[in-house]
């Protein structure tokens, strides 16, 4: 199990507690794929707070520029990614679509799971699987 997983976790635990109480919560970390931005939109639906996704395309060269940048300006918090590792990771991210960038329906949850807080609970090992189904999906 990965540490930065077990963070996360309490990170988004620690979002949505803040989110259910009122406060506006932003979460900036990885959200590659399309079913970790669709788990925090529907957790975020059940403590009734409004998600939102932004999304800043960046080209490839921009964003080489920006890692070299970062790796030679603070080489302690970050590592060297080569370019063939940076293409792998690109081919990875699944961009958001417009209907997902409008808050849109979010999609059920994958096959095996019964809600998005069980899917949740399974990425991210640390968020407990704690989260209701919102009223308006619970019929």
């Amino acid at each position: 199990m990965d540490k930065r997983d077990l963070v996360e976790g309490k990170l988004v635990q620690i979002g949505m507690r803040a989110a259910a109480l009122g406060t506006d919560v932003v979460l900036d970390f990885g959200f590659w794929g399309t079913d970790e931005r669709s788990a925090l939109r529907w957790i975020a639906e059940t403590v009734g707070a409004r998600a939102e996704v932004v999304y800043l395309p960046i080209d490839h060269e921009e964003q080489r520029r920006r890692v070299t940048e970062r790796f030679l300006v603070a080489p302690d918090e970050t590592f060297h990614m080569t370019d063939a590792e940076l293409a792998q990771w690109r081919t990875m991210f699944q961009e958001p679509g417009d209907e997902e960038l409008r808050g849109g329906r979010i999609p059920p949850a994958p096959p095996r799971y019964a809600t998005w807080s069980q899917w949740a609970s399974e990425r991210w090992p640390s968020l407990p699987d704690q989260y209701a189904m919102p009223a308006e999906n619970s019929g």
